[in-house]
């Protein structure tokens, strides 16, 4: 079994986020994932990693048996075997998991509440990201996501044709055309200038909050430290308009909600694959720092628009996607 042992939570001094009920608040929370019915909200998907990755994403059932996943009222844990020697006789690669969540979603503001990401060990390619069905027409935005020791956060968005972004923002461009057009398919990237937003950096300080803003004019990308996350967050009255210069602020002559509608949030971590292998240098790996635990992921709506959660959209995710050797780009 690959149960933490029962020190592991002891460093982690959780502050719940208060449940919104703030008369006159911007953003309304539509959906929470948290605590002991956040892996009731998700899809276990355990389809070939469509990147390509030495990876072998296990069920629901599976990934309780093995240790990959538990839950408490305060934290979410989602692991990879660590304790098994996986070799190339293994038909797909190291046991993990894939999580898609079965609403989704179209606009929205994206709170995610991490106290430790995996990151920093071999060939790990963790990501926290959204995307679309009939990849890449209805886009995909990478919130987090890396490889390797890598120890700053990497952002981006991909979609089909014709999207061309810039913005004012504290991170580093490195693509502005979203399209598969890009070097490697890479999309339209940002590489983020904050020390300790990705892997062990991010972990030794106890995590952060990543937020994303997604309307008609753009899509922002905020980090925060564990020890600078806004007062109106963790109250529950989030408002982005006060948070200054967002690290990736994706905006411009892209039309934006052609672009990108319908998204699932997911969740995952593989390994090597079509970037964290082309990085990754051969060496002694240890895979038990490799593990999320999540405090909450909450998605709110402006009280003044109404973009309902698709519950029947999640026929069309993942599971039902053709087989034609392309995908979501993100872990």
């Amino acid at each position: 079994m690959l149960f933490p042992s029962s020190q592991l939570l002891a460093g982690f001094a959780v502050t719940a986020f208060v449940q919104l009920g703030v008369a006159g608040a911007r953003y309304q929370l539509q959906e929470n994932y948290e605590g002991l019915d956040f892996f009731s909200k998700f899809n276990f998907i355990t389809v070939d990693d469509p990147t390509h990755g030495f990876v072998d994403y296990v069920n629901e059932g599976e990934a309780r048996k093995s240790g990959l996943i538990w839950e408490t009222d305060k934290l979410v844990y989602i692991g990879v075997d660590h304790s098994n020697i996986i070799g190339a006789w293994c038909r797909r690669g190291r046991p993990s998991v894939r999580l898609e969540s079965k609403a989704s979603y179209t606009h929205g503001l994206i709170i995610g509440s991490f106290w430790h990401m995996p990151g920093g060990e071999c060939g790990t390619w963790p990501a926290f990201w959204t995307y679309g069905p009939n990849w890449p027409n209805s886009g995909e935005i990478d919130i987090i996501e890396g490889v390797h020791k890598q120890p700053k956060n990497m952002m981006a968005l991909h979609t089909s044709d014709n999207c061309l972004v810039d913005g004012k923002q504290s991170g580093t461009w490195l693509h502005h055309d979203c399209s598969p057009a890009t070097p490697f398919n890479a999309g339209c990237g940002v590489q983020s200038n904050t020390d300790d937003s990705f892997g062990t950096g991010f972990n030794n300080k106890r995590g952060g909050v990543y937020a994303t803003l997604w309307n008609s004019h753009g899509i922002q990308i905020w980090f925060f430290p564990r020890n600078k996350i806004p007062k109106d967050i963790t109250r529950g009255d989030p408002n982005p308009d006060t948070w200054g210069t967002p690290e990736g602020n994706f905006s411009g002559s892209c039309d934006f909600d052609a672009h990108f509608k319908n998204h699932w949030i997911t969740l995952d971590v593989t390994f090597c694959g079509d970037w964290a292998g082309g990085v990754w240098g051969q060496s002694g790996c240890s895979f038990t720092n490799t593990f999320w635990l999540v405090e909450s992921i909450k998605v709110y709506q402006e009280r003044t628009k109404s973009h309902a959660v698709d519950e029947s959209a999640e026929s069309f995710n993942l599971l039902s996607q053709p087989d034609n050797g392309e995908g979501p780009i993100a872990g």
